[in-house]
């Protein structure tokens, strides 16, 4: 079954969607969208749960289609969709102070010159950040994408359509009703259950949003957050860089980012926080971005 053209997405003049698709694509694991043929297809977490069809206008324009036996949606439905699209795929931010102070800054020249038009690919849903978070921690990557799949497929969202499975992240409020033993199958350990369940009931119950936290800023936002059972400073950081979008945001005790941080220097040795903190003196403003830069460089 088809998908229908419905609108097409105006992107800045330096956004490639070629780079973007690369960084979606870092793990055949990922089990909350899609990518065939050079397009990107998703179900949005919203009303009624459009599943779209994400595609580059000679990689300028972005197309976004809707899963055509859904029903045409509403006006409403597409500018809800235009409004998740957009902060997802960072459409709206203006890049261009970045690459200037990437063009003479030695360890970000040549990832931003590698990876020109890469957008920070964030993650809208405060929940889902925040269990990503929780997900990764102390870990490594193919892991986390394994135990998100199971979390996903045990409480998830799921809809078919011409057979194939899209999949929602889970609701707050369907975790915030499990106990520790109903995670556990997932080979979650018992801490990080009863991280994500604390999460879930905070945010179910409204204590803690995403709202809320962009009132606050930069700084009393990571302290509310590390406030909060299971998340440190990386996950706080971490949170407020792809979901809250803070562009001072520095999860600087980063493994990912350490790795990165030796391969652009050459190093064998692990960057000293202060090494750190001297290498980084040129991003502010910026870290959130340059820290997003670097570790597309070990993928």
């Amino acid at each position: 079954m088809p998908f229908e053209p419905t609108l097409t997405l105006s992107v800045p003049e330096d956004y490639r969607f070629s780079s973007n698709l690369g960084y979606l694509a870092r793990s055949p694991k990922e089990c909350l969208h899609r990518i065939r043929d050079g397009r990107l297809y998703k179900a949005l977490p919203l009303e009624g749960t459009p599943i779209v069809e994400i595609g580059a206008d000679r990689d300028r324009g972005l197309t976004v289609a809707f899963a055509s036996d859904r029903g045409v949606p509403s006006e409403d439905a597409r500018e809800a969709a235009i409004s998740y699209i957009r902060e997802w795929l960072d459409l709206d931010t203006d890049l261009e102070p970045f690459y200037l102070l990437a063009a003479d800054d030695p360890l970000l020249a040549a990832a931003a010159s590698a990876h020109r038009g890469l957008r920070l690919v964030g993650i809208p849903d405060l929940f889902e950040a925040m269990a990503w978070g929780i997900l990764g921690q102390q870990i490594n990557l193919a892991f986390a994408y394994t135990l998100k799949a199971r979390l996903v497929e045990a409480y998830g969202g799921q809809i078919a359509y011409d057979g194939d499975a899209y999949w929602t992240f889970p609701e707050p409020r369907v975790i915030a009703g499990l106990e520790v033993k109903d995670l556990l199958p997932l080979k979650l350990t018992v801490k990080k259950c009863e991280y994500l369940i604390h999460v879930a009931e905070l945010i179910a119950a409204g204590a803690v949003s995403k709202g809320m936290l962009k009132e606050l800023g930069y700084g009393e936002a990571e302290k509310a957050l590390v406030r909060i059972r299971g998340i440190g400073p990386w996950t706080a950081n971490y949170v407020l860089m792809r979901c809250l979008r803070m562009k001072d945001a520095f999860p600087i005790d980063d493994v990912g980012l350490h790795h990165a941080i030796r391969h652009a220097t050459g190093s064998d040795a692990k960057p000293s926080r202060e090494e750190i903190m001297r290498l980084s003196a040129g991003w502010r403003g910026w870290e959130s971005y340059a820290t997003f830069y670097l570790w597309r460089l070990l993928y």
